[in-house]
């Protein structure tokens, strides 16, 4: 476990951080969950996929996890309603946020940094009163991501199916938030 004083905190994504970036995603521990060894990116990829986010060309925001002023991981929110490629396609509600994120150092798995990035990035996202409703899709294999949404306050809504193939659909919604922060 980390230290309970120690907090994670985010801030935006800048084009300096691309090559760190590049590093982090071809980690295994990320690959595995990120693409797979077949989507392994190059650099080039990273900012040809990336930049336009950090330059709020799209409507995907990235953002950087920082745990005592250094960087532990990725994270991303993103508008569900057209997201496109085939995502969420049946979403109608504007105020529904997905999110992703990775830790980039697997020394850092199981010790409880995974859910306090995650509570970090839907207190920032419900600071915005448009914000209805927190979801994320991780694999059914994906144990540990689970858990730590479980952990973050996510609830399971069932598997769905994906442009990634299948996924556990889980959802917080800003009446449960408020009510986990009120009962704190």
């Amino acid at each position: 476990m980390t230290n309970s004083t120690d907090s994670v905190t985010l801030r935006l994504m800048t084009e300096h951080d691309l090559a760190m970036l590049y590093e982090w995603l071809n980690r295994s521990h990320i690959v595995e969950w990120w693409g797979g060894e077949e989507a392994r990116p190059t650099l080039a990829d990273v900012q040809e996929q990336y930049l336009p986010s950090v330059l709020a060309q799209e409507s995907v925001t990235p953002y950087i996890a920082m745990l005592n002023g250094e960087p532990i991981g990725y994270a991303q929110s993103y508008v569900a309603l057209g997201s496109g490629d085939g995502w969420w396609e049946e979403e109608t509600d504007p105020g529904v946020r997905g999110i992703d994120q990775s830790l980039a150092n697997a020394s850092q798995l199981g010790k409880g940094l995974g859910t306090k990035l995650v509570r970090a990035l839907v207190e920032l996202l419900f600071n915005d009163p448009e914000v209805t409703k927190i979801q994320t899709d991780p694999s059914p294999s994906n144990l540990r991501a689970i858990r730590c949404y479980e952990k973050a306050g996510f609830e399971r809504q069932g598997t769905v199916t994906t442009p990634d193939g299948p996924a556990v659909y889980m959802v917080q919604t800003r009446q449960a938030f408020e009510r986990t922060r009120s009962d704190a």
